[in-house]
């Protein structure tokens, strides 16, 4: 059997079980119709939101007479002694909780307003109006402070927050002292009409307009509060009703809902219009012994999912744990490892195919062993050569130089003569030269490379390199400039082996700089690293170097670019060379602890982008 119908076949026979099920639980829980649940439950749910804002006007009004009655506050009131009033009411804001409380004296002044949001009380110091409210007005005109408390939604002006207020008079033994009004917000009414009404609950203002909602976002959705909105025709043909009446289907947020509207009565004031909202699959929960029968029956699918799960963890998840500890071995380096899988499925076909995989690479692995090792041999061979060829080649170049200066000097007068002699000597020089790095790449590639550290200045490095290089810097009419390399530190390093570093990077700047270009030689000291650094840039105007040869360039014997291929290109454009010369710096830069590398654009022999040779070396001294 494959694997596919190992997988499928179970959970085919499970998809079928759960359907029944799903028929049975579906004809036999759902008895009435989705609408007259629905309709039911928004009717519950919308006396819910009417007895809770009966109780939130029953905890205002307490709370107002608690705040009318405090001791000393009538009088205060009367007088309209601001500070005192604060005095007395604050630590009642404090310890009851209150969200918003505003003071009128008798003669209409808002003596104290005051918010609080999140814990920190606020004093309003600016009149915003509430003296001239519908629910403050009447008292200040009749001046009875035996009158019934009066309520309202409103917008507080301070925070442009909309709250349910309720405001009672103040007496005082000889008559009215004044008016408080007690606000809480409507963004945190709504939260607790949701949790008893257990729906969605959406307040509105007079003109209609949805003034704070629990669907969506919540009240600080603008675009939801005017999606739900009603007209004002709307809103005075339901603030007339006598109870909840259900409304219409709508959708939001990709969801369908259903509402139901009726007017927010408190009292004998009808302040509002609210709205309860369902979505419409919401399905109410059936009686206890279907529950119970519910219940039974998806256990039972459910230990037969477990079941199920078992024997395909079996058949399936055990072979390919075996493919996972055969690849982390053989990652591990263990060729010698197989899975030992043996079916006719598809797991058992990826098991002999990745057996077959790791013989042919264990196959693979031993040949390149072999190629490396007689590289190796090669390499070591090549390695030899040069150092025999080096130094065979050394005692008869010196014999040559002795010789053509002697010659010279005894033909100085005869001008052909001289010049052939002197041609000689260059010659011997430039071999020289060669067979000097030829000797440097050996020692560096069989790591005796020895350094005789001492404390030196970059400056007067740079400056023995620039003299040597004076005449060629003149013949080809190239500008030489240092910057900051006087204010350097001291660095311990081979000055002998060091100057030869930067001796290879100006004839690298002269060779590929056309003439009347620039070289450039700067330092800086970087003290924020772990040991501090001294940088040394070697820049020059020259023809540059490709990105992609960038690090092959300091390989033994790699050349970049078009160049003369003849011994007297030493200083010459595009003059050739053995390429031995960078591979040599980097020996030498990594054997005092450091690092080379090239920063350039790109190589181009029209506009010349340049490159710069960056030398990092440490302050510090290492154990040679």
């Amino acid at each position: 059997m494959s694997i596919r119908l190992k997988v499928i076949l179970p959970y085919l026979l499970l998809t079928l079980v759960v359907a029944v099920i799903g028929v049975y639980v579906v004809t036999r829980l759902v008895s009435n119709t989705l609408s007259e649940r629905l309709t039911n439950q928004l009717l519950e749910a919308g006396r819910v939101v009417s007895d809770n804002f009966v109780r939130q006007e029953v905890a205002h009004v307490e709370t107002g007479r608690i705040v009318a009655y405090t001791s000393g506050l009538a009088e205060a009131l009367r007088r309209e002694d601001r500070e005192a009033v604060l005095a007395l009411v604050e630590p009642l804001v404090s310890g009851l909780s209150i969200q918003n409380l505003i003071l009128i004296t008798p003669r209409g002044t808002e003596l104290v307003h005051i918010v609080q949001e999140d814990g920190e009380i606020q004093r309003v110091e600016e009149n915003t109006g509430a003296a001239g409210s519908p629910i403050v007005q009447p008292y200040l005109q009749n001046r009875d402070e035996q009158e019934p408390p009066r309520r309202a939604l409103g917008v507080n002006l301070v925070n442009d927050q909309y709250y349910y207020y309720t405001a009672i008079p103040v007496p005082l033994d000889d008559g009215f002292a004044g008016v408080v009004v007690i606000g809480t917000a409507i963004e945190n009414i709504l939260p607790f009409l949701k949790s008893t009404s257990l729906a969605d609950v959406i307040i509105y203002g007079a003109d209609g307009r949805a003034i704070g909602t629990t669907l969506g976002a919540g009240s600080a959705d603008e675009n939801t509060l005017n999606m739900i909105s009603i007209s004002d025709e709307d809103f005075r043909s339901l603030i007339v009703q006598d109870d909840v009446v259900t409304g219409e289907n709508f959708e939001l947020d990709g969801r369908w809902y259903r509402l139901a509207r009726g007017p927010l009565q408190v009292g004998n004031d009808r302040v509002g219009v609210f709205a309860v909202v369902l979505p419409l699959n919401f399905v109410i929960q059936s009686t206890l012994d279907n529950r119970t029968t519910y219940v039974l029956l998806f256990t039972l699918v459910m230990l037969g999912v477990i079941a199920i799960g078992f024997s395909v963890t079996r058949l399936i998840i055990n072979p390919l744990y075996s493919l996972v500890q055969t690849s982390q071995a053989i990652a591990g380096g263990d060729l010698d490892k197989r899975t030992g899988i043996k079916s006719n499925d598809e797991i058992g076909t990826l098991a002999n195919t990745f057996d077959e995989m790791t013989a042919r690479l264990k196959e693979r692995t031993e040949e390149l062993e072999r190629t490396n090792e007689l590289l190796t041999r090669m390499d070591k061979t090549k390695s030899n050569f040069i150092q025999i060829s080096a130094h065979e080649l050394r005692t008869p170049l010196t014999l040559i130089m002795g010789y053509s200066q002697m010659l010279e000097d005894k033909v100085k007068d005869d001008a052909e003569a001289a010049m052939l002699a002197k041609g000689i000597l260059d010659g011997s020089e430039r071999m020289t030269d060669i067979v000097g790095s030829m000797l440097d790449v050996s020692r560096i590639d069989s790591n005796s490379l020895f350094l005789k550290k001492t404390e030196l200045q970059v400056e007067q490095l740079v400056n023995k390199v620039h003299k040597g290089f004076a005449p060629a810097l003149k013949e080809r009419r190239i500008k030489f400039e240092t910057e900051g390399l006087d204010a350097l530190p001291m660095i311990p390093a081979d000055p002998e082996l060091l100057q030869k570093v930067f001796h290879h990077l100006v004839m690298n700047a002269i060779k590929f700089t056309p003439d009347g270009g620039n070289v450039t030689i700067s330092g800086k000291y970087l003290n924020g690293r772990v040991p501090a650094q001294v940088e040394v840039a070697v820049r020059d105007t020259g023809i540059g170097i490709d990105p992609d040869s960038h690090s092959l360039i300091f390989n033994k014997f790699y050349q970049t670019g078009e160049v003369l291929l003849h011994s007297s290109g030493k200083t010459k454009f595009k003059g050739g060379g053995p390429g031995l010369g960078l591979a040599i710096a980097r020996g030498i830069v990594e054997a005092h602890g450091g690092k080379i590398w090239v920063e350039s654009p790109g190589h181009d022999e029209k506009n010349y982008p340049g490159s710069t040779f960056f030398v990092s070396l440490p302050l510090e001294k290492k154990a040679e």
